[in-house]
């Protein structure tokens, strides 16, 4: 079958405007999916049949795992209803030969009656176990899509900070993240091929019984369908993934559309029509290629609706066949009749079903593969003690490159932070500062040398409990879309949230009237997206970060750039208020531009191109002359209003 050489024609071909000068070219499908294109696309009837086994065990683990009873109960169900089915289709053909022997009408209906009695327990008792089944199907659902969405949070919650900065990694989180929706369909799905097989088999036995011949017969109907079904959703599941990016476009547009951070720009640039302009014209792209889907698809149907005409005329020929030359009798003939048709039905909806439940397996085997990868990236359990108050941390030769990147962010740094201490880190963009402080957090781990808090080398440590030691404040920390308390207390999540060391958090800040002054003090939203949600200046919540790190109270802070939206005045408390954390024994290490702010440090590392080039007081490097004089005397010019 000849599919990847067709693979050109099964997407629009055309590049948009839009695409073009938005997004530099035509929007391709995420290869991150590649590796199951063509062995989807190869995919026939017998290898879906044998791919059955696997696909629904996997369901029923999930199920299992999810609510056992609920599973049980549609088990029993589906087993009910396929039995019912066979019985069914015995007691019409009774009922048939019946009403159509000899006697009066009277009496032939009295001769069926038990039949049609039969027929009638066995749909009722069908309808009660189709409702069962679906009561608990409607109960697994929603607990199999939250195990899987558990699983995948876990996994991406604690693996190491390299593998989400890793965009192989990430690419494969966002692929996964369908995973537990897809496992959630599953079940449905399984559900409904379980359901079609049993029917399948009670007519399949029924045709059997009556004629050897009916079974070939029933299987010449239903495989045009089933041909229509495959390629249909072949041709289906290949446009989506050629057009995922291009969808992921459409929405990012739409989302700009209506969020905040955008909302200025869009009314006063009058950028709205830009992006309303540029969304219909991809929202176009997308109906083409719907269209061009419609269009296959309509052919495709007819193609299969001459076969299946020809191969019912050829039954029913056949059936002709059979009562002209006293093959069989009547009533055998018009049981025949209906199994044929459920039965063909039935086995149509089950390559269908089956079909669907292959692609949303491709979705979980990417969760089941997160899980794996996680496994390996994962922060590694316990460890050598940490000390709780370290009288110093020491950095030996330490060597760090990103993944991705050949130029080390850290190249072969020796430093040593002394306990209860400020230590500065001062230098241009890029020269380090940030990935020190990430190695010191033990967020991430050098490539070489050492990193020793009073002796323990981080990379044998309890990261867990090195975690513990350390509160950061950085530059784009983050904006938690909860109340004011909440947002304070997930310095410390595990701890029991008490309103004297909230309120004390916050004096320390800078906080308090800021607190004071919201509509609902601490239980305020802070999130303008929800209804009563409060918004807060980018100074106002630089303080409740400051906050956040000093409810933490662990004994190393670690502070980048903590007074970035601050006016002058609140800059200068903050600045105090560090310098005071050392006086009660904190270790503070403070990234900072504002030269002039660590004029009070204890100690000053000077970082240019992940090498360290100064160490000392803030007098001892103004007097040597070097880089961070230079830097001092260039923001000091900036004040000088003579220019000399």
């Amino acid at each position: 079958m000849p599919w990847p050489r067709r693979r050109n024609r099964q997407t629009t071909d055309e590049t948009s405007e839009s695409e073009r000068l938005l997004f530099g070219g035509r929007l391709r499908y995420d290869v991150g999916f590649s590796r199951y294109e063509d062995a989807y696309l190869h995919l026939s009837l017998w290898a879906m049949a044998r791919r059955l086994p696997r696909l629904v065990g996997s369901t029923v683990r999930l199920a299992r795992a999810a609510d056992r009873k609920a599973l049980r109960t549609v088990a029993a169900a589906e087993l009910g209803q396929g039995i019912g089915q066979a019985f069914g289709l015995v007691a019409v053909n009774d009922a048939l030969a019946a009403l159509l022997s000899e006697g009066t009408t009277a009496d032939r209906l009295r001769e069926a009656l038990p039949s049609l009695l039969v027929v009638g327990v066995v749909a009722v008792v069908g309808a009660l176990l189709a409702s069962a089944s679906t009561a608990a199907t409607g109960r697994l659902e929603p607990k199999v899509e939250r195990l899987a969405t558990e699983r995948y949070l876990e996994c991406a919650a604690r693996v190491e900070l390299s593998a989400i900065e890793d965009a192989e990694f990430h690419r494969l989180l966002d692929s996964a993240q369908y995973g537990a929706s897809s496992a959630r369909r599953m079940v449905k799905y399984s559900v409904t091929v379980v359901n079609g097989l049993l029917a399948v088999a009670a007519a399949a036995g029924v045709l059997t019984v009556l004629h050897p011949v009916l079974l070939p017969l029933l299987v010449l109907i239903a495989l045009p369908r089933s041909w229509s079904a495959l390629r249909i959703a072949r041709r289906r599941y290949l446009s989506f993934h050629s057009m995922i990016e291009h969808a992921r476009a459409g929405h990012l547009l739409s989302r700009l559309l209506i969020e905040r951070e955008a909302a200025q720009e869009v009314r006063v640039h009058g950028v709205g029509r830009f992006l309303l302009r540029h969304f219909r014209r991809m929202s176009e792209s997308a109906e083409a290629e719907q269209t061009r889907l419609a269009h296959a698809a309509a052919g495709t149907e007819l193609v299969a609706a001459v076969f299946t005409g020809a191969a019912t005329l050829a039954t029913y020929a056949a059936l002709a066949g059979l009562l002209l030359i006293g093959g069989m009798e009547l009533s055998v003939a018009g049981t025949a009749v209906i199994a044929i048709r459920t039965g063909s039905q039935n086995l149509s909806t089950l390559v269908l079903q089956l079909n669907q439940l292959y692609e949303e397996m491709l979705f979980v085997q990417d969760l089941d593969r997160l899980c794996e990868d996680a496994e390996r990236f994962a922060i590694p359990e316990g460890g050598l003690s940490v000390p709780e108050e370290p009288r110093e941390i020491r950095f030996e030769s330490v060597s760090f490159t990103y993944p991705g990147t050949d130029r080390p962010a850290l190249d072969k740094v020796s430093l040593t932070i002394p306990g209860g201490r400020v230590v500065a880190l001062v230098g241009e963009n890029g020269s380090g500062k940030s990935t020190l402080v990430k190695l010191l957090a033990g967020l991430h781990l050098p490539d070489s040398g050492r990193i020793l808090w009073d002796g323990t080398d981080v990379t044998a440590a309890d990261r867990e409990q090195l975690f513990s030691r350390v509160a950061m404040v950085n530059q784009d920390f983050k904006r938690w879309p909860f109340t004011a308390k909440a947002n304070v207390a997930i310095g410390s999540p595990q701890a029991p949230i008490r309103a004297e060391s909230l309120d004390r958090a916050a004096a320390h800040a800078g906080a308090g009237d800021l607190i004071a002054g919201l509509p609902h003090g601490w239980d305020t939203l802070l999130a303008r997206e929800f209804r009563g949600g409060h918004q807060l200046s980018g100074g106002q919540w630089q303080r409740l970060g400051i906050a956040r790190a000093r409810y933490r109270t662990a004994p190393v802070l670690l502070v980048d750039e903590p007074t970035s939206a601050l006016d002058a005045r609140a800059e200068l408390a903050v600045f105090e208020q560090i310098r005071a954390l050392a006086g009660d024994g904190q270790t503070v290490v403070l990234i900072t531009h504002r030269l002039a702010s660590v004029r009070h440090a204890d100690v000053i590392h000077v970082l240019h191109e992940g090498r360290l080039t100064e160490s000392g007081s803030p007098r001892e490097l103004l007097d040597k002359g070097g880089v961070y004089a230079e830097l001092f005397h260039l923001q000091a010019c900036q004040y000088d209003l003579d220019g000399s």
